[in-house]
């Protein structure tokens, strides 16, 4: 039986199966892109300020550009409830009953995925810039720096793989809004056609009316009754 609904989801009302849904691709992604927003916003914000002690501010570890430091924990925070917001969307997509309501959702999905994936991008371009200006980094902190950058990296490959999988579901859906209204059953359809009388392989076919009126001829006369007053 088939149990796939609008934009590749499962069909309304369908028994939710925990096992099935976590080990789905598009969930599993996401779940990367959780961890890797954790990891870029653990590394820069545990290492990447630190206070000068000629003015006694905090300046960020990259080359002293404080929007870095923000750039990167921005994307992150961001990409992490977002994350976690289609997670829960996914669960909530197999439940949604409306067409129009799950092609939004994708919409929103794949657009949302393709410029998360850009802005990582740009951050990745952003802190290695800022990175391979830093004369002289504080001890320790080296690691996370580092490591903040190439998280950012990993990040554009794993937004780019969400945003596939929402314009594979897109794809779907346009497919299936095209295809013909109608489906052609064996059961349902004749496979073949009754003969036509004459034919020389019809069976006899018996006459399915009766004489016309007026068409029995009489010989002789017509006895004719004067009516009575």
């Amino acid at each position: 039986m088939d149990t796939t609904g609008a934009y590749g989801g499962g069909k309304a009302g369908g028994a939710f199966d925990p096992q099935a849904f976590v080990q789905r691709p598009p969930v599993i992604v996401r779940a990367v892109c959780w961890l890797f927003s954790v990891i870029v916003m653990g590394c820069i914000s545990a290492k990447g300020w630190y206070v000068s002690k000629v003015d006694n501010k905090e300046y960020c570890v990259y080359n002293d550009d404080t929007n870095a430091c923000n750039y990167g924990v921005g994307i992150s925070v961001i990409a992490f409830i977002a994350s976690v917001g289609f997670i829960v969307g996914e669960y909530l997509f197999e439940q949604m009953s409306s067409v129009k309501t799950r092609k939004h959702y994708v919409l929103a999905d794949m657009g949302f995925s393709a410029f998360w994936a850009f802005l990582y991008f740009v951050g990745f371009c952003y802190l290695s810039n800022a990175w391979g200006k830093t004369e002289n980094p504080p001890m320790g902190t080296a690691n996370n720096m580092q490591g903040a950058i190439a998280f950012c990296f990993f990040s554009i490959f794993a937004w780019v793989a969400c945003a596939f999988f929402a314009f594979q579901r897109f794809r779907m859906g346009a497919d299936a809004a095209f295809a013909p209204a109608y489906e052609v059953e064996g059961a349902t359809s004749p496979t073949s056609f009754p003969s036509y009388p004459g034919h020389p392989g019809a069976p006899e076919a018996q006459p399915a009316y009766s004489e016309p009126p007026f068409s029995q001829q009489h010989d002789g006369n017509v006895d004719y009754t004067a009516p009575t007053y």
